[in-house]
């Protein structure tokens, strides 16, 4: 990469940082139990199976897309994922640097390695737009877990 795109890469990995700190703070405040808890919400998701999402779609995106790796992603399994918040943490420090040295390998000229999801046809068509469909997906996520996680801690509260 030139020097402009390295900073970049430094920068783009200081906002990834930023939301998966996010993420594994959450879990760690609820702990094992209670990051697996799913609130009494339609449709919701616990904070570990979010996170778990997100390393996941992370890799399919970046991985997959754009590097060209090979991918049996289960995107629906994902929601119903749970463990320990030890193994998230071993998982997002997998995931973070992967992606460092997935970002270093990226020619960001390229075309992408494999199809968009329909969902994005038109959308997604460049290794740039890539970028910031994962970023916008932490990002968003992110804040979900906040709100998960408040929700949960305000509950607990109530019960006492």
């Amino acid at each position: 990469m030139n020097g402009g795109r390295a900073m970049k890469t430094v920068e783009y990995l200081y906002f990834v940082d930023r939301a998966f700190d996010g993420m594994l703070s959450a879990s760690t405040k609820l702990g094992d139990a209670g990051a697996n808890t799913v609130p009494p919400l339609p449709g919701a998701n616990s904070v570990w199976a979010i996170t778990y999402h997100c390393c996941a779609l992370v890799e399919f995106w970046v991985g997959h897309i754009v590097l060209g790796r090979e991918s049996n992603r289960d995107r629906e399994s994902e929601f119903g994922a749970s463990g320990t918040v030890a193994e998230l943490a071993r998982m997002i420090a997998e995931q973070r640097n992967r992606l460092a040295e997935d970002l270093a390998a990226v020619d960001p000229t390229a075309r992408l390695a494999h199809a968009v999801p329909e969902k994005y046809r038109g959308d997604v068509v460049s290794v740039d737009g890539v970028l910031l469909h994962v970023l916008e997906e932490l990002a968003q996520h992110h804040g979900q877990i906040e709100i998960t996680r408040d929700l949960l801690l305000s509950a607990s509260e109530e019960v006492r």
